[in-house]
């Protein structure tokens, strides 16, 4: 019985040194190793030994990288208008000694410096440029929890804004302010188009007027042109028959022909005169048709002189 006792305890003995002595630590994870109450090592995933009663596991750490939530809180933008903000941060812990010694609470430190830093930022911006410019919120802050968490051996990855609340007063107003916005959009554009409309209107009025008047002014040079050689055609004529009658008054027996033909118009247009009117106009010597035809073929003799001299 006595030697059953003994035995299980010293299985227990030996079960207590293996736990103190072997550490199995995770993938992922960092432990550091505390020898007689200072650092002594970080242990790295993997197995590891360390001497009971004398070494001691003092902090654990995640390698992997943590979401933190920061609480909401009121900021103060430029033009004195309150905001209820936000945020998740991202941060990996890559010095396990630095994350262990160099702050009592890196987490609390990092959630309130992220705070203080959102506000500062806040304050530097007008209400209207908050909405716009989040990713120069988000550098701003990341820059900075960066400076501040490398001597605690955290390495802030980025700041993202979840929720940015303006009051209720303010956030009415913005609705109407983007109601006047589209409406004035709206009546810029109704406009526009009732301004292109007149002026496709007026220019198709133009057009139209070019058009007529083009087709007047060359109806009015064909109307000429034609005009113009219609005189010119009968001129050729003329000139033509002219020179006909002057060529056959130089032949043989021309004059005789136009001394005839001169003497039958003569009489003719005295019998005329007698069928258009109630008065006859009659020559003194009537009776010596020969006179009158001697002074006809006496201005034909004369117009035939002309055309020799020249």
């Amino acid at each position: 019985m006595d030697s059953t006792i003994v035995g299980a305890v010293l299985l227990l003995i030996v079960i207590v040194l293996a736990a103190q002595t072997l550490k199995i630590v995770p993938q992922q994870h960092a432990w550091v190793l505390e020898r007689l109450g200072r650092y002594h090592r970080t242990l790295t995933p993997g197995l590891s030994f360390a001497f009971p009663f004398v070494d001691r596991i003092a902090y654990k750490h995640i390698l992997k990288e943590i979401p933190l939530e920061v609480p909401s809180q009121v900021c103060i933008t430029r033009d004195n208008t309150q905001l209820q903000v936000d945020g998740v941060l991202y941060f990996q812990v890559t010095d396990p000694m630095k994350a262990s010694y160099g702050s009592s609470n890196f987490v609390f430190a990092i959630t309130q410096l992220s705070q203080t830093t959102l506000r500062s930022v806040i304050g530097k911006l007008e209400l209207d440029k908050t909405f716009e410019e989040r990713d120069f919120i988000n550098h701003s802050i990341v820059s900075s929890l960066d400076q501040a968490a490398a001597n605690w051996g955290v390495k802030v990855l980025r700041y993202e804004i979840k929720d940015l609340t303006p009051p209720k007063e303010i956030l009415h107003a913005m609705q109407a302010q983007i109601t006047a916005e589209r409406e004035k959009r709206a009546l810029i554009a109704a406009s526009e188009g009732r301004k292109q409309e007149q002026i496709n209107i007026a220019s198709g009025g133009r057009e139209a007027s070019i058009q007529k008047s083009e087709g007047e002014r060359q109806a009015a040079i064909n109307q000429a042109q034609g005009q113009a050689a219609a005189i010119l055609a009968v001129a050729e004529a003329n000139s033509q028959a002219i020179q006909k009658i002057a060529a056959a008054i130089q032949s043989n027996g021309g004059m005789e022909a136009v001394n005839l033909k001169v003497a039958e118009q003569y009489v003719n247009a005295f019998a005329n005169l007698a069928k258009q009117g109630t008065t006859l106009i009659v020559p003194g010597n009537l009776a010596d048709m020969s006179s009158m035809i001697a002074s006809a073929l006496t201005i034909v003799n004369k117009g035939k002189g002309a055309v020799d001299a020249r």
